[in-house]
């Protein structure tokens, strides 16, 4: 299992392609932390006290794919990817990891995610809004909030990778 390509982000582009150069160089980071890794490592929370692994972190970016580029974006009543009988309007689930879980599938899911939320942002503005807790949420602030949203969490990555194994990235 390779990365998807980790490119640098534009250095001179317009607005959109450093958004989406940016979020694509971070979701690139996070799945890439993944790779090389047995299914048990994946699952290994090796930060305590926290229980975040891997393999759970993968399923919560495909989680909030789905709410900020299917829910939000576009209004669909889309169920939880992991626990379908959570409240879809309730927080990002996806951290929770069921013994058959393996990185091969929740990448998989994660990655269907991802060519969703690029299709459903093509050909729309970034000024374009979209109705978000009673009043109206640009395409521009949800890809600044999932490059955030990634950043994050590829650094929660850095540290757990490097506890199961002793390899770090950049």
């Amino acid at each position: 299992m390779t990365s998807p390509d980790r490119a640098m982000p534009p250095l001179t582009a317009d607005e959109r392609a450093t958004l989406e150069g940016w979020l694509d160089f971070y979701r690139a980071t996070l799945i890439g932390r993944c790779d090389g890794l047995t299914d048990e490592q994946a699952r290994d929370a090796t930060v305590p006290p926290s229980p975040l692994t891997l393999l759970g972190l993968v399923q919560h970016m495909a989680e909030v794919e789905r709410n900020w580029f299917r829910r939000v974006l576009l209004g669909e009543r889309v169920p939880a990817i992991h626990d379908p009988a959570a409240d879809p309007d309730g927080p990002d689930g996806g951290f929770d990891v069921a013994p058959g879980a393996t990185v091969a599938a929740a990448r998989a899911t994660w990655e269907a995610e991802v060519a969703r939320a690029r299709e459903n942002c093509a050909g729309r503005a970034l000024e374009e809004t979209s109705p978000f807790m009673g009043a109206g949420v640009t395409l521009r602030w949800i890809y600044s909030h999932m490059i955030a949203e990634y950043a994050r969490h590829a650094g929660h990555a850095d540290l757990i990778r490097e506890r199961i194994d002793g390899v770090t990235g950049a």
